[in-house]
């Protein structure tokens, strides 16, 4: 029995892992790129944060997109399993805040390597630089692959091929070509855990903002929020709290909306208000610039007060309650208007691909044709930032590598 893998990422390389564990299967990893894992290189900032140490109903709780979809995956291979087949197999691991798992050397390579060397001791065989450019089958099963201009036999394939973020690494959208050639549908990719492009963010390049609450809303009205750091960009916001905003929006026509920054969440508009007036009362004499180094960055003061309609320069004892007031309402909900997203190329995830409805959960099967199987980013399915993506690839590959319990 010969098995193709296609694509040597994290969900790739799992199912080759497990496919070879699993059954006597010959497993063949073909992979267009020269090296196993060039995604997982620059995960985490080039430390991988592999996945999160959490329990299957928590970790459902993070999935976007389709989590009832993912039930027998992160039952049957859990972030507890991850650790265990990483540790089993030599990798050191350490838990950080949010549950975190990171290896202790802070090195993505490291995941990389611990996953393909398992892979090869388990007997699957890599074959680099090598595109998949057409599936074959045959009474509406999987009998082979083009591979590089040649056709071959396989029994079965597992696609395994990404999404369409970061394309540098390889993830430009085959997968999705080829599932859609045998009769899957697609559900439109579109980026997720991304930036927005939004207005008058320029001049605030490389600014951090640090325990804010963020919120996304339409027509004046809030659909999500959340708490964390964000960061201004040439184009826009970017940072953990509006990541996860974009993936809970990556479905919208986002362009007219508005990005609102609550710099001080911890304090209603009328505790904010007593705070800005003793700020005030303490630094009379001083310019209104000096008084808000106490509420904000620096950098940030500028914009607030152009916002507020005031001047920096401006004595805050000569300032109005009026006008107080309105600083406030600013401080509490400082506006950005949005004009979408940024691109797949800088992207972490892809939401959309192929429709879960026509993948059986509980094997990763096709619905359409037997003996094709899907794991990972080119799956409709999708979770926030934490190392839950990557715990997606591995529980997606470990069962799919399973062949619905083939042995032969």
């Amino acid at each position: 029995m010969k098995v193709l893998v296609v694509g040597a990422g994290a969900a790739g390389l799992f199912a080759a892992y497990s496919a070879a564990t699993h059954t006597e299967a010959k497993v063949t990893v073909a992979e267009k790129n020269e090296k196993a894992g060039k995604k997982i290189y620059i995960t985490g900032k080039g430390r991988c944060n592999l996945t999160n140490l959490c329990t299957p109903r928590e970790f459902l709780d993070n999935v976007v997109r389709n989590p009832k979809f993912l039930y027998s995956a992160i039952y049957g291979f859990t972030p507890e399993d991850t650790v265990d087949f990483f540790e089993k197999n030599g990798l050191k691991l350490k838990t950080e805040r949010g549950n975190r798992v990171f290896p202790v050397s802070d090195k993505a390579s490291d995941v990389t390597k611990t996953l393909r060397a398992a892979a090869e001791k388990a007997g699957a065989e890599f074959r680099f630089n090598m595109s998949v450019e057409k599936l074959t089958q045959k009474n509406g099963k999987i009998c082979g692959a083009t591979l590089n201009g040649k056709e071959e036999n396989f029994d079965s394939v597992i696609l395994a091929c990404g999404g369409m973020s970061y394309p540098s690494t390889g993830s430009d959208g085959n997968g999705y070509r080829l599932a859609a050639s045998v009769g899957h549908k697609i559900i439109e990719p579109v980026p997720a855990l991304v930036g927005f492009k939004a207005e008058n963010t320029a001049a605030l390049s490389g600014l951090t903002l640090k325990n804010v609450k963020l919120s996304y809303a339409e027509n004046g009205k809030t659909v999500y929020s959340q708490f964390g750091e964000a960061l201004f960009t040439h184009e826009g916001i970017s940072g953990p709290a509006a990541l996860t905003l974009s993936s809970l929006a990556a479905r919208k026509d986002v362009d007219g909306s508005e990005l609102v920054f609550d710099l001080k969440p911890a304090l209603d508009a009328d505790m904010l208000d007593k705070r800005v007036l003793r700020d005030f009362d303490e630094g009379k004499n001083k310019d209104l610039g000096n008084v808000l180094t106490a509420l904000m960055p620096k950098a940030l003061i500028p914009f607030v007060a152009e916002q507020a309609g005031l001047k920096e320069d401006k004595k805050v004892n000569s300032i109005s309650s009026k006008e107080r007031k309105k600083l406030v309402e600013v401080i509490k909900n400082l506006k950005f208007a949005v004009k979408g997203f940024c691109a797949h190329d800088s992207a972490i995830i892809t939401a959309g691909g192929v429709d879960v409805k026509e993948i059986n959960p509980n094997t990763m099967e096709s619905k359409l044709v037997e003996n094709l199987y899907f794991c990972g980013e080119m799956t409709d399915v999708d979770a926030l930032t934490g190392g839950f993506n990557m715990q997606i690839a591995f529980s997606t590959g470990f069962l799919a590598g399973k062949l619905k319990g083939v042995k032969a």
